[in-house]
């Protein structure tokens, strides 16, 4: 399935994309069927392989009348980032070859972990606010792991238990100040930072994780085209050697880093983002995530 949190009528819900224009309103429709799900989708991805099963037979055994009772058309409501306060946001580094490439990198031996805030957190079509004092804004393309389990520790081979689904990621970067601290967090913590979404893709709906095609377009020019076949560490070897680090969570979100076609990395010369600007990231079997870039005075 493909699930999407979204809002209508001033009330939070979350339904099953079952086509561009429409979804089911899942807890409406255990309602309709007099079954139980959980109220959000946070709470649905924190209780397990259980509850999406549930949701998968309501979708299965319900008749079309009683879907149609609780279909929803996507223009009549906002689509919301797919998870509300994900505990903990750990993004990668140079976690892809041809990005490391571009930069004359060498290849992390580990991988270069850092953290955004859930302060940075919107949702699709919400707009990336440009602060006035950035000049060098940019986008980052990503593949976001949604973890639905509880580990430390994990192995490899186990990690696919621990993990929900999958969301597109856009690592948005003030480059002047991310070069000039000589480390991350303050050049990607910005409030409207992490775009995610538009929905989150189950591993079944998913597929094979590591050989998924991963674009980026601003303003409809292909900046980004690449295959997670290029990471550096697997979404499986980011789950194990993050978990050997610290405790993974329901709802955690792991972005597993970025492939080449960076605005800072063009030649002859770089392409940063400017108000107006509109940042598509679409990958495979998941949707694409879009964002416009405005000025902070206009946002204000």
């Amino acid at each position: 399935m493909r699930l999407a949190r979204f809002v209508q009528n001033k009330k939070d819900s979350y339904g099953a994309l079952v086509s561009k224009n429409q979804l089911i309103d899942l807890p409406a429709l255990s309602k309709i069927l007099k079954q139980t799900l959980p109220p959000s989708l946070d709470e649905l991805i924190a209780s397990g392989s259980s509850s999406l099963r549930a949701s998968e037979r309501l979708l299965q055994t319900s008749s079309e009348k009683e879907r149609s009772k609780a279909a929803v058309k996507l223009g009549d409501v906002k689509v919301l980032a797919p998870v509300a306060s994900p505990p903990k946001i750990i993004c990668l580094g140079l976690n892809y070859r041809d990005h490391a490439a571009e930069q004359n990198a060498p290849l992390p031996d580990a991988p270069i972990i850092f953290m955004k805030p859930h302060t940075a957190v919107i949702g699709p079509d919400e707009p990336i606010i440009k602060p006035a004092f950035v000049k060098k804004l940019d986008y980052e393309a990503e593949l976001a792991v949604i973890i639905g389990r509880k580990g430390k520790n994990i192995r490899e081979e186990e990690a696919k238990d621990h993990i929900f689904g999958y969301t597109c990621f856009n690592d948005v970067s003030a480059r002047d100040i991310q070069f000039k601290d000589r480390q991350w967090t303050r050049g990607k913590s910005f409030d409207t930072f992490a775009p995610m979404g538009p929905c989150i893709s189950t591993i079944d709906q998913t597929g094979d994780p590591t050989n998924l095609r991963i674009r980026t377009r601003v303003n409809n020019e292909l900046r980004q085209d690449s295959s997670t076949r290029n990471m550096v560490f697997n979404v499986y070897q980011v789950v194990h050697e993050l978990s050997r680090v610290m405790t993974l969570e329901p709802c955690d979100v792991i972005a597993t880093g970025t492939p080449a076609g960076v605005a800072f990395a063009m030649k002859p010369e770089p392409k940063f983002l400017s108000q107006g600007d509109v940042v598509e990231i679409e990958i495979e079997n998941i949707g694409t995530l879009r964002n416009s870039v405005v000025a902070e005075t206009a946002a204000t």
